[in-house]
């Protein structure tokens, strides 16, 4: 007989055996060079009009059938069941897609067109990083037919900007990436492609990749290449200093907060006073601090901690200067806190369980959320038993920085701003 296609396709009990039929196809082989296909999940029905169509008479009265069990379902010669219904292994694939209602793509193809696609793009990354034999394992792994132009473009981005180091006169990153890549963005740093730059680097230095945001750009810094140095700045507020450049004069005659670049602190940074430094992650502080008329000096890192950031903190250590730090009370403030803490031996302040009892029940709206491991245990209970953060705006916070009178433990008493120094 030869059966109607469009009723094949459109049985439900069928299903199951054209969905294995495909299968089979998308792994790789050919219609003619399946012999059997296991089915799983077939119907009674299912299975009675297979019998129907491939047991024989004599089969039947024996008790022995073409299409038996088995612990993994129902196997059905292909060949057979083919010529029972009048089709051929021509017109099989296109039955099957109807079925399933998805084209067959035949996944081996496609393994060995990546197989060769990255052996290509191997051949490739040798011959133009053949200094980078680190960096090359890591970017060709993985590679598929969609990503292998933009791996492309990076291989040949990279030896570029890695042929001639180090660069001199020294470059911006921006200006590089813009003359290598085409883009002035495309290498920075917090990009895929820019860590791959200082993968690069680190690899061309044998060293470990720097992870803190001044040692990366330290590190590029002695490739001849400049990050940005002018954007990105800090804030600091009362800070006297000793020294005569330009920006200890800045700071010496500022009477409200003065905003330093990572420029201004690698070029001609001051030379601070020995005063304690306070340095807070929100400016919100220092805005209360003109408001209070506090001569206590202060920094603002305004959040997570930049290269600016740690070059200010590495200074101060670097000179002697005492360091406080204190953050707001939440997940990010309290990460933030035990970094300055444990790397630049700051301590922490108006950060303890006695502030978050003098803050009271209902110290913010916002929910607390889970806590660092590094969160004291005290601390940490105090806060979960009022499920909410605790910010540097809340008048308890304010009043332990800035009061220097409060007899709250772990209040400031910073040596006062001296007239004429």
């Amino acid at each position: 007989m030869t059966a109607d296609h469009t009723i094949l396709a459109a049985d439900p009990e069928l299903t199951p055996l054209w969905q294995a039929i495909h299968d089979r196809l998308s792994a790789g082989s050919a219609p003619a060079d399946i012999a059997t296909v296991t089915v799983p999940g077939l119907t009674p029905g299912a299975v009675a009009a297979l019998k129907s169509w491939l047991d024989t008479s004599a089969q039947r009265r024996r008790g022995r059938t073409r299409v038996p069990h088995t612990d993994r379902g129902v196997t059905v010669p292909l060949h057979p069941l083919l010529d029972a219904l009048g089709l051929t292994t021509d017109t099989l694939q296109a039955l099957v897609e109807d079925a399933v209602g998805r084209a067959v793509v035949n996944r081996r193809h496609g393994r060995l067109a990546a197989a060769e696609l990255r052996q290509e793009l191997v051949r490739h990354a040798e011959k133009q990083l053949p200094h980078l034999p680190g960096l090359r394992a890591r970017l060709t792994s993985g590679t598929d037919e969609e990503t292998a132009p933009g791996m492309r473009r990076l291989i040949d981005a990279l030896a570029s900007i890695t042929r001639h180091l180090p660069h001199t006169p020294p470059r911006t990153l921006a200006k590089l990436a813009h003359d290598h890549a085409g883009d002035p963005h495309y290498f920075d740093p917090a990009t895929g492609p820019g860590q791959r730059l200082i993968t690069a680097l680190a690899e061309l230095a044998d060293r470990p990749e720097p992870t803190r945001p001044d040692h990366i750009r330290a590190l590029l810094a002695e490739h001849g290449i400049i990050a940005d140095r002018l954007s990105a700045t800090v804030l600091l507020h009362q800070v006297r200093a000793l020294g005569h450049g330009p920006i200890d004069r800045r700071l010496n005659e500022a009477i409200t907060p003065v905003a330093l670049n990572l420029l201004d602190l690698t070029r001609t940074p001051p030379r601070l006073a020995p005063h304690p430094l306070t340095v807070v992650e929100n400016p919100s502080v220092l805005e209360a601090a003109m408001e209070s008329a506090s001569t206590q000096p202060m920094a603002c890192t305004s959040g997570q901690l930049r290269a600016v950031d740690h070059v200010l903190l590495q200074l101060a250590v670097d000179q002697g200067v005492p360091l406080y730090y204190a953050g707001d009370l939440d997940a990010a403030g309290l990460h933030i806190a035990a970094t300055v803490q444990q790397t630049y031996g700051a301590q922490l302040v108006a950060m303890d369980a006695a502030l978050v009892r003098a803050a009271g029940d209902l110290p913010s709206a916002a929910p607390l959320g889970p806590l660092p491991n590094s969160c004291d245990p005290a601390l940490a209970a105090q806060l979960q038993a009022t499920g909410r953060v605790l910010y540097q705006e809340h008048d308890a916070v304010l009043t332990r920085l800035l009061d220097p009178a409060s007899s709250e433990p772990g209040a400031l008493h910073p040596a006062p701003r001296q007239a004429g120094e």
